[in-house]
């Protein structure tokens, strides 16, 4: 086994070992299902959402690929994809970051600390810059909604 195998294994068990629910897809280390729960404290506290990673062949020398599969009403989140705009994921990824830090440092920043200026959502990014109140009771609406209407969304 080559040492980015072993590294992705090893975090792979690792991200598994947290409180983190993670579902495989046939049994593959090399994409998967993380159930994902919005920082406390934020507009998105108290929504869950399910996040589809892909591991590359070069893992942990090339980032992972990072989605939401439900909904999330977010200025550097693409509303349909569920893609990430997160520079740390995708231009200065280091092979010194792991599975666990895009949980529990990455994307609790993402969502804490949203960057209208880059957006991928370019109506969130507007609505926060412009109607703050407005944009909040959206973020809290969606997290509702997603949690009980998105057919995409199965907790694991």
């Amino acid at each position: 086994m080559s040492s980015p195998s072993k590294r992705r294994d090893m975090d792979v068990m690792k991200l598994m070992m947290t409180d983190y629910k993670v579902e495989t897809i046939q049994d593959s280390v090399s994409h998967f299902f993380v159930e994902f729960k919005g920082p406390a404290n934020s507009l998105y506290s108290g929504g869950v959402w399910r996040v589809r990673v892909e591991l590359p062949d070069a893992y942990p020398y090339k980032s992972p690929s990072i989605g939401f599969v439900n909904s999330i009403y977010h200025p550097n989140i693409d509303e349909r994809s569920g893609s990430v705009c997160l520079d740390v994921i995708n231009q200065t990824w280091s092979p010194m970051f792991d599975l666990v830090n895009i949980f529990e440092v990455f994307l609790p920043q993402l969502l804490l600390y949203p960057n209208p200026s880059d957006p991928l959502n370019g109506e969130a990014a507007a609505m926060m810059m412009r109607d703050r109140e407005g944009y909040e009771r959206k973020v809290k609406g969606t997290i509702r909604l997603a949690q009980t209407l998105s057919p995409f969304y199965k907790p694991l």
